[in-house]
């Protein structure tokens, strides 16, 4: 998943179809597409596709990434993530939240890490669970740590800005940063649009598509992610359920509410199983809809777990 994601820029303007197989040292080389050892395709305008049979074992995973690592300059892809509860909580009132999805989540987290440019939290993650946001549980590079703290609450005690692990950027409202000022702690220090309570998402994302990240994070918790969605600036949600039932506490996705159902998001989707949980991979730019005529041939009752 690494290499094909390195890889997708350069094949993005080849604009020829490919297939590759897959090296010991998880290194990408190019086959023919009838090769027994094919495993990925490069469709020139869709991205990345399998190439593997669908009862290979290695499939699932593979599958859940790829739209994530077919993201290109041309066509970047920010996705958001949230693990909750059955009822729909990501922590309790205190803010306990380790661990409402299991150990395999957090793996996919880790790997979320791994292929994107960007990760972004917001301060209430980094005060209630003081991450590192490194990639300690996968292969691959730590990425550029985004930290959204609008009215500037956060002390510099934290580990993201102390620790040196990785580039960090500690994004607050434009008022508050003081003139010259340039770093908080290892972090540097920036101040876009938005007010106290909130950073303008469409600031930040011009902002690290400036940097040249095609592929960005946004990690949590529920305010920011809400933020983002409510915003428009997801183009793929993963939501992680657990079989918890926590009864009240910080909520997951909180949105304004809408006069009519019809005005509610139904995004396509897909249902992985992972560990103990299962999540949603949602596709927000196209709506389940329109998903096509076959769509309907499906069985009503179907068991997947």
């Amino acid at each position: 998943m690494l290499a094909a994601a390195r890889h997708a820029e350069r094949l993005a303007h080849t604009h020829e179809q490919s297939t590759f197989a897959v090296t010991d040292g998880g290194q990408l080389r190019t086959v023919t597409p009838e090769h027994t050892d094919a495993v990925l395709e490069w469709r020139p305008g869709a991205g990345w596709a399998l190439a593997l049979r669908g009862d290979d074992p290695r499939s699932a995973i593979i599958d859940l990434y790829l739209p994530i690592c077919s993201a290109t300059s041309a066509r970047p892809v920010t996705v958001g993530h949230l693990g909750q509860s059955l009822d729909g909580f990501i922590a309790t009132h205190a803010g306990e939240s380790r661990w409402v999805t299991g150990h395999e989540n957090m793996v996919h987290m880790h790997r979320l890490r791994a292929l994107c440019d960007a990760v972004v939290v917001g301060s209430g993650t980094v005060a209630a669970d003081d991450p590192q946001l490194t990639t300690r549980l996968v292969e691959g590079p730590n990425p550029l740590r985004v930290v959204l703290d609008p009215a500037r609450r956060l002390g510099v005690h934290h580990r993201v800005f102390t620790d040196g692990s990785a580039e960090t950027i500690y994004v607050c409202s434009r008022p508050l940063v003081r003139a010259g000022e340039d770093r908080f702690g290892c972090a540097s220090i920036v101040g876009l649009e938005g007010t106290a309570e909130r950073i303008d998402p469409a600031a930040l994302m011009r902002l690290l598509r400036g940097r040249g990240c095609t592929r960005v994070f946004v990690e949590g918790g529920g305010v920011t992610v809400s933020m983002f969605l409510e915003a428009n600036q997801l183009d793929r949600l993963h939501m992680t359920i657990a079989p918890l039932l926590i009864g009240n506490g910080r909520p997951a996705i909180r949105l304004p509410a809408p006069a009519a159902l019809g005005d509610c998001h139904r995004p396509r989707y897909r249902v992985f199983r992972m560990g103990g949980d299962v999540l949603f991979d949602c596709e927000l730019g196209v709506r389940a809809e329109d998903e096509g005529p076959d769509a309907g041939d499906r069985p009503p009752v179907t068991r997947v777990v």
